[in-house]
């Protein structure tokens, strides 16, 4: 089949299951710290009632730690384990790793973020990190106000359930982001919707 056909056939499982809409983006964090944090964290992780809770205390607790380098101060005197509750070495190595990566190129607010990722480069140098693959990438431009389709197990099984086959990351973010211009929906905002449905966070 053709990536037309697959994204007709997935706007149509769209159509199906979640009607038209509309889908708003999600708006992601302006507290750096939660940004990072959230996309260290994540992966197989039950995100609305372990993870979300602890990026919202996470907040209250380091209220100074909005941007990168304010967070790096933090991580340096203090245990992000024992702050986000969350007893993971490497997910706690890959918020470090995160941060440090950012600081060193002068990465400092959200909207710094926001613009540094418009380059492939800087994609593929979060890419170095252990523990960032493909999908986080994109995820962390989620939580910085960009429009992207991070692929998860949660959109793999919906397309799957449409009867779109396994196909790479690449390819099965571009079907996606086709249905989305096929349905008229904000990329992010589709993604969002369909991970909250196969989630049951919706």
């Amino acid at each position: 089949m053709t990536a037309l056909s697959l994204a007709q056939r997935l706007a149509g499982h769209v159509q199906q299951l979640l009607g038209d809409g509309p889908f708003p983006q999600p708006g992601g964090w302006t507290h750096m710290g939660a940004v990072i944090c959230d996309a260290s964290f994540h992966a197989r992780c039950n995100y609305e009632a372990t993870l979300r809770p602890r990026l919202l205390r996470l907040q209250t607790d380091w209220p100074d730690a909005t941007t990168v380098r304010s967070f790096q101060g933090r991580l340096a005197t203090e245990d992000l384990a024992v702050a986000m509750h969350f007893n993971n070495s490497q997910k706690v190595a890959t918020a470090h790793a995160i941060t440090d990566l950012l600081a060193t190129n002068g990465v400092d607010t959200r909207i710094d973020l926001h613009a540094w990722l418009d380059h492939q480069a800087n994609r593929a140098a979060l890419r170095t990190v252990k523990g960032v693959g493909p999908k986080t990438v994109d995820y962390i431009g989620n939580l910085v106000g960009r429009s992207q389709v991070a692929v998860d197990v949660h959109l793999r099984a919906f397309a799957a359930d449409a009867g779109v086959p396994g196909l790479r990351y690449e390819q099965l973010r571009a079907v996606y982001e086709e249905a989305a211009v096929l349905l008229g929906h904000d990329h992010g905002g589709l993604e969002h919707a369909i991970w909250r449905y196969k989630s049951g966070a919706a």
